[in-house]
């Protein structure tokens, strides 16, 4: 294979598509085993998704930074790192909670800017490295103006320890203060075929040239046509969309996005994924998967083409398919 397509988020050059590692963890996609996890990683890099995607938040005491340092160990120069903050709340800072959508209700964050540089050396040691390449906050704190908190990750940059600001589920004005405070490079959106991108987010970041990260861009699996049922301890069973009431009736809505997919001789997920990557040469989708074979699939995407007659059939299913439940900020979040 060639070299594997790149894209520009800003000034950072990375791969087309990246690779999403909070499935590594256990607690979200249920139980995984440690090896494995770590050889998901290294599969991914080895298959040009030299990409990596983490946060101080997912697992336990950071432990999914902790297995991406591992797995960037003798190779921190081939990838392209990039971790989020905000969720390992310092004992005696306050929480900030906001609403979500999924069964928890809300979640907490703490981005004051006096917690950022603690936040940021605590990712270093896990990471085992000593630049971060693209930092976020991983959402924006209700309490406290993203203004502030860029400009405590701008202190970061200056000082060498982080490379680039991102933002990570803001809104088009958040994006906008931020970016008056130090260039963004890059925005952090839920965007796949089941939840579209905000567009005057995207307007936004295009206008500033700010490059645009698609998490979740499988629908959290449900994408790849494969997901029928939820077991217990999988972070999914939080999720309107895959309960037992939901799930099945957005199986049947998106029945012609699997045929489109058939029809051109690709698999649900590879079509999802080239999907986005045709919304614009700044799209950057971060898909994750604890299988080989799932991994080299998702990658095998940034060469699929599709035309322009095959786009519009897209979404055209696309606007006949409404999916059932909410997702996690679509009926609440930091705003």
């Amino acid at each position: 294979m060639n070299r594997f397509p790149a894209r520009r988020l800003g000034r950072l050059e990375v791969p087309a598509i990246g690779f999403g590692a909070m499935v590594l963890s256990p607690g979200m996609y249920g139980e995984v085993d440690e090896e494995r996890a770590l050889a998901a990683l290294r599969h991914a890099f080895d298959n040009g998704a030299a990409f990596v995607d983490t946060s101080d938040g997912y697992g336990d005491e950071g432990h999914n930074e902790r297995l991406v340092g591992r797995a960037i160990k003798g190779r921190r120069d081939e990838v392209v790192v990039a971790t989020k903050f905000g969720f390992r709340i310092p004992e005696g800072a306050e929480a900030h909670t906001f609403p979500v959508g999924f069964a928890f209700g809300e979640l907490a964050v703490n981005a004051d800017p006096r917690y950022v540089r603690g936040y940021a050396e605590a990712s270093l040691r896990n990471l085992g490295t000593d630049v971060i390449d693209l930092y976020y906050p991983h959402f924006p704190d209700p309490r406290v103006p993203i203004e502030d908190t860029a400009g405590a990750v701008a202190e970061l940059v200056d000082d060498g320890l982080v490379r680039c600001l991102g933002l990570s589920n803001v809104t088009a004005g958040q994006l906008r203060r931020a970016h008056a405070v130090h260039p963004v490079q890059a925005v952090q959106t839920e965007w796949s075929m089941w939840r579209p991108a905000d567009p005057e987010l995207l307007a936004t970041a295009r206008e500033l040239g700010v490059g645009v990260v698609a998490w979740s861009p499988l629908g959290a699996g449900f994408l790849t046509g494969d997901v029928r049922r939820v077991a217990a301890g999988d972070f999914r069973r939080n999720n309107p969309r895959f309960s037992e009431a939901n799930l099945p009736a957005n199986h049947d809505a998106y029945t012609a996005l699997r045929g489109i997919a058939a029809d051109l001789g690709i698999t649900p997920a590879q079509l999802a994924l080239a999907w986005l990557l045709h919304q614009g040469p700044d799209v950057v989708p971060i898909p994750g998967s604890r299988t080989p074979a799932h991994i080299e699939e998702n990658l095998h995407a940034a060469y699929v083409g599709l035309h322009p007659d095959t786009l519009e059939r897209v979404d055209a299913a696309l606007r006949r398919a409404e999916p059932a439940g909410g997702t996690l900020l679509q009926d609440g979040g930091a705003r």
